[in-house]
């Protein structure tokens, strides 16, 4: 498995298999971020939300619809997106560091944790759901 730094990311696919990208964490950045890149977009989210998410699925216990969705458009109740934005999580907000390209915590989130071992994700052409293993 890749060592998830800059020289050396994760490579991921979404849970459809429909798209390929790239993640690695950066310690130094402030604050620590993860680092999605998508063809010639970067997305940026809170290091703390590998370990966040993953305590929040252990805590609902079954499957949670991915929900992804952008910034602009709502996040449907009750899904991995939809906490991603909660003003509930460990973060207060938003996951995603990058005013404008703040959401699809939903869409590349999931895959990293199945990736690390953390979680199970279906992989349907849509409305995917994810636990914690």
């Amino acid at each position: 498995m890749a060592a998830g730094t800059k020289e050396d990311p994760w490579e991921l696919t979404t849970a459809p298999g429909t798209s390929t990208y790239t993640m690695y964490s950066d310690d130094e950045a402030d604050p620590p971020a993860l680092v999605c890149r998508v063809g010639s977009t970067t997305l940026k989210y809170h290091l703390g939300a590998i370990d966040d998410l993953h305590a929040w699925l252990k805590e609902q216990g079954d499957w949670v619809p991915l929900g992804a969705a952008d910034e602009q458009k709502p996040a449907a109740e009750g899904t991995v997106e939809a906490w991603g934005r909660s003003e509930s999580n460990p973060v207060g907000g938003w996951y995603g560091l990058r005013k404008g390209y703040r959401g699809r915590f939903g869409m590349y989130l999931p895959p990293l944790l199945e990736q690390l071992g953390l979680a199970e994700l279906t992989h349907d052409a849509r409305n995917n759901r994810m636990r914690a293993l």
